[in-house]
């Protein structure tokens, strides 16, 4: 099945540079096009998580309440999930059914023809970085280094977008992560082919422009109605009866 997959993304991806007569451009038609088809898969997964952040203060004081009692906070926790629609899984499903379509599109992008050029500005997509550096030297691998860096660049900027929608106490941690990983994607990309940075330079370019177009909106909407469905049930109020104990008798 695997082969498979790989192979129909490999014969698409040659068709496409048929038409193009550029497998660089055809790289990008590609990774525009599985984009696009799994623009869905990414907005459920936003909705999700989104509402995610307004139930969560609400599932905290539930599992705060019943620390002591695990099956009646189980209980109260699946009847508070199953009252807000919410399925705490409904965030990482569409993600982990995206990631074989971002493996297999990796692997087609690293299996280029060796004379697959890009706008006469890469020679060959096949060649990596370090490749193309030890051939055409630092200045004639200019286009090269470029991409490169703007991966590491990209990684960075998506994960500021990121950022947004985290809590303030944990954004500065974030924001060292994100520059953690951007200086490895360069490190990464010194290495691959140049046909691999171009479809996860293209890939991460889309996502940052759809986070700002359509995420956003998606994240504001939903918790607006998270926020006003919370406020539309009833307070529940526990009522705790003291144990009533008998008075002493009076010695006669």
């Amino acid at each position: 099945m695997w082969d498979w997959f790989v192979s129909f993304l490999t014969d698409v991806l040659a068709a496409i540079a048929g038409v193009t007569d550029d497998w660089g451009i055809a790289v990008i038609v590609l990774t525009f096009i599985i984009r696009l088809i799994i623009t869905p898969l990414m907005t459920k997964s936003t909705v999700a998580t989104a509402r995610m952040q307004v139930l969560q203060p609400k599932m905290k004081e539930i599992q705060d309440r019943y620390a002591d009692d695990p099956d009646r906070q189980m209980q109260e926790m699946r009847k508070f999930q199953a009252e807000n629609n919410f399925n705490p899984l409904g965030g990482c499903l569409p993600m982990i059914v995206q990631m074989p379509v971002f493996f297999a599109l990796f692997t087609v992008a690293r299996n280029v023809p060796s004379d697959a050029s890009f706008l006469n500005i890469m020679p060959s997509i096949s060649m990596s970085v370090s490749q193309a550096v030890g051939t055409l030297g630092f200045a004639g691998a200019w286009v090269y280094l470029l991409f490169d860096v703007g991966f590491g660049v990209m990684t960075l900027v998506q994960m500021l977008v990121n950022i947004q929608n985290v809590p303030e106490e944990q954004r500065q941690q974030n924001l060292m992560m994100g520059v953690m990983m951007g200086v490895m994607m360069v490190w990464f990309g010194w290495s691959v082919p140049a046909a691999v940075l171009l479809y996860y330079v293209t890939s991460t370019l889309w996502q940052v422009i759809q986070q700002q177009l359509v995420t956003k909106r998606v994240i504001a909407k939903v918790k607006s109605e998270t926020e006003a469905q919370l406020a539309s049930q009833p307070v529940e109020i526990n009522v705790v009866r003291r144990e009533h104990k008998p008075r002493p008798k009076k010695k006669s």
